[in-house]
């Protein structure tokens, strides 16, 4: 994927580093915590903006921007109409590809660290972003050449990768709830070490992070399986 989205990037001439969390505790995957990590470690580098990025969508359409967004501009690159998984075209979709600036994204407090196995922290944060008045200027592609069958391509293979969707009754209650709770402010983690991924053409930072749970208010952090 990384030297795929370099060539890309630098076809737009947008300047970018690459930034890889890599989780390492014993808990269920959390990809909102390692999110607000990882807008440390831009900070750290100095960056003006983030793009959230699954690893599993490769843009195809060389029209797709991801120059700087502005402050107060959310630009939502995988817009529901062009997603390659089409149950994501609804109306508060911002998952798959996000970027915003630092800013804007430390303004709403980063996102959510209740959300522990796959989905609905994007939908969360979309609530946070419309609480900070920053839902009108979501901007999204239009009038592309491309539709959903072409303007991504999807890599993930769910057979041999199988995401971990177990919710238990106190995670489905919880899941849907705007988090006051916790956020950017609030992840708890220890960093563990660095590495390099190192290609021909460009290099990526890997930080191994262990993450903290509160396991009486998240207990599901654990899986069903690791709680007996």
């Amino acid at each position: 994927m990384i030297p795929y989205v370099h060539e890309f990037l630098t076809n737009q001439s947008v300047q970018h580093m690459f930034i890889v969390l890599n989780q390492t505790d014993r808990y269920r995957f959390n990809r909102a915590s390692l999110i607000n990590v990882g807008w440390f470690e831009a900070d750290r580098l100095a960056c003006d903006y983030i793009c959230m990025h699954d690893v599993d969508i490769l843009p195809l359409n060389p029209t797709l921007n991801y120059s700087y967004p502005g402050k107060g501009i959310v630009k939502h690159v995988s817009a529901g109409k062009y997603h390659p998984i089409k149950r994501y075209d609804y109306q508060k979709f911002i998952g798959g590809v996000l970027i915003l600036t630092m800013e804007d994204f430390r303004q709403v407090d980063g996102m959510s660290n209740k959300y522990w196995g796959w989905g609905l922290e994007d939908d969360e944060f979309y609530l946070r972003l419309k609480e900070a008045n920053m839902t009108d200027t979501i901007v999204r592609p239009h009038n592309l050449t491309s539709d959903r069958t072409n303007t991504f391509m999807h890599i993930h293979d769910g057979k041999k990768r199988k995401r971990d969707y177990e919710r238990s009754a106190q995670q489905k209650k919880m899941s849907r709830r705007r988090d006051r709770i916790s956020g950017l402010h609030s992840v708890k983690y220890t960093l563990r070490g660095r590495s390099f991924l190192h290609f021909d053409s460009v290099n990526a930072s890997v930080l191994h992070v262990d993450l903290y749970c509160d396991l009486e208010w998240t207990p599901f952090c654990l899986s069903s399986k690791a709680q007996q």
